[in-house]
C-alpha cells in the first residue's frame, strides 16, 4: 500500500495517517496496534492520559514490525508538568511501551494557569530531544496565543500540534499560526467522531453529512475516506481512531484517489466554527481529572 510523509521542521518524516487510542482499551488496544502495523500503518500514537501505553507496546511488539520502522508519539499529562517531572514521566512512558526512545514526545494540553511548570515541561521536553531520546517535540491542544507564549520562552519550535479538526470544526486562524511558525498540523478526531450531537446538515457529525456522501459516491469511497484525503490534500497528519481491522485498513485506503478543488471546496463550506470537545483554555487536572499510573 502506497504511504505519504510529511517532512517536519526539523527533517523528521511523520507518516501522514496514523492510528489514533484514545478510549482503545485492553486487549482491543493491544490487537488494533497489532492489525495497524500489519496492514501498514507506521504511525501509532498515544498518551499517559489514554492509560493504554503498556497494551499499545504489546501490539508493536506482536506485530512483528521492527521499532526502527514505526514512527511512535505520546504525550506527557498536565500533572506531570514540570522539568524534573516530566523527565519521571517519560521515563515512565516508555517502560510502559517497552522502547528505549519515542519519535515525537508532546505536552498533551497548554495549561495557562500554570504557566510556570508548563514551561519547564517543554524545557525537559528540550533537553530529551537534545539527549536524543526523543526525535521531535510537540503539543497538543495549543492555541494561537499559547504558541505565541511558548516561543517567547522556548528555543525549539514544537514541530507539530495536535488538535481537534474535521469538516465541522477546521479552525483556519490556528492553522494560519501553525504555518507562520513552521508548525505541522495534526488531526485528532479527523473524521469528527467527537461530535455526537445532530443538526441541520452541515452541523451532523461529519459521517453523516450529505455532501461528503455525495463526494464519496463520487469517487467510488466512503464518507471517512473522503474526508481523511481532505486532510491530505491540505497538508496535515491525521490520527483516525478504530479497534475494528476492516475499518482500520479502510482508513490507510486513501492514496488512490484525489479529490477535486470542487470537493475541496464544498468540505471548506461545512465549517460550523464549533467545538466537539472541551476548550484548551478549560482543560485543567481539576476538569479533566487523570492519576497516572507507575510503570
Amino acid at each position: 500500500m502506497s504511504h505519504q510523509t510529511i517532512t517536519l521542521n526539523n527533517g523528521l518524516a511523520l507518516p501522514s495517517i496514523g492510528l489514533g487510542v484514545l478510549l482503545s482499551e485492553g486487549n482491543d488496544a493491544t490487537a488494533a496496534v497489532t492489525s495497524a502495523l500489519q496492514t501498514g500503518y507506521r504511525l501509532i500514537d498515544t498518551a499517559a492520559g489514554y492509560f493504554n501505553e503498556r497494551e499499545v507496546g504489546r501490539g508493536i511488539l506482536e506485530s512483528g514490525v521492527e521499532r526502527s520502522q514505526i514512527f511512535l508519539t505520546t504525550k506527557l499529562w498536565m500533572t506531570d508538568y514540570g522539568f524534573d517531572n516530566t523527565l519521571r514521566a517519560f521515563d515512565t512512558s516508555i517502560a510502559k511501551l517497552g522502547v528505549d526512545y519515542l519519535d515525537l514526545y508532546m505536552l498533551h494540553w497548554p495549561w495557562p494557569a500554570n504557566w510556570t511548570q508548563t514551561i519547564a515541561a517543554y524545557k525537559a521536553a528540550e533537553h530529551l530531544l537534545a539527549e536524543g531520546r526523543v526525535r521531535a517535540i510537540g503539543v497538543a491542544n495549543f492555541k494561537p496565543e499559547h504558541l505565541t507564549a511558548l516561543m517567547r520562552e522556548a528555543e525549539i519550535v514544537p514541530a507539530v500540534n495536535q488538535v481537534e479538526l474535521h469538516p465541522n470544526f477546521q479552525q483556519p486562524d490556528q492553522i494560519a499560526a501553525h504555518k507562520a511558525l513552521g508548525i505541522t498540523t495534526q488531526a485528532w478526531s479527523p473524521i469528527g467522531g467527537v461530535y455526537g450531537w445532530a443538526g441541520e446538515n452541515g452541523a451532523v457529525p461529519p459521517l453523516q453529512n450529505e455532501t461528503i456522501r455525495g463526494i464519496a459516491t463520487a469517487h467510488g469511497k466512503t464518507p471517512a475516506q473522503v474526508i481523511l484525503r481532505w486532510h491530505l490534500q491540505n497538508g496535515r497528519s491525521a490520527i483516525p481512531k478504530s479497534v475494528t481491522p476492516a475499518r482500520i485498513a479502510e482508513n490507510l485506503d486513501v492514496y488512490d484517489f484525489e479529490l477535486t478543488e470542487a470537493d475541496l471546496a464544498a468540505i471548506d463550506g461545512l465549517d460550523t466554527g464549533r467545538r466537539g470537545a472541551i476548550d484548551p483554555d478549560d482543560a485543567t487536572p481539576e476538569v479533566i481529572d487523570l492519576t497516572i499510573d507507575a510503570a
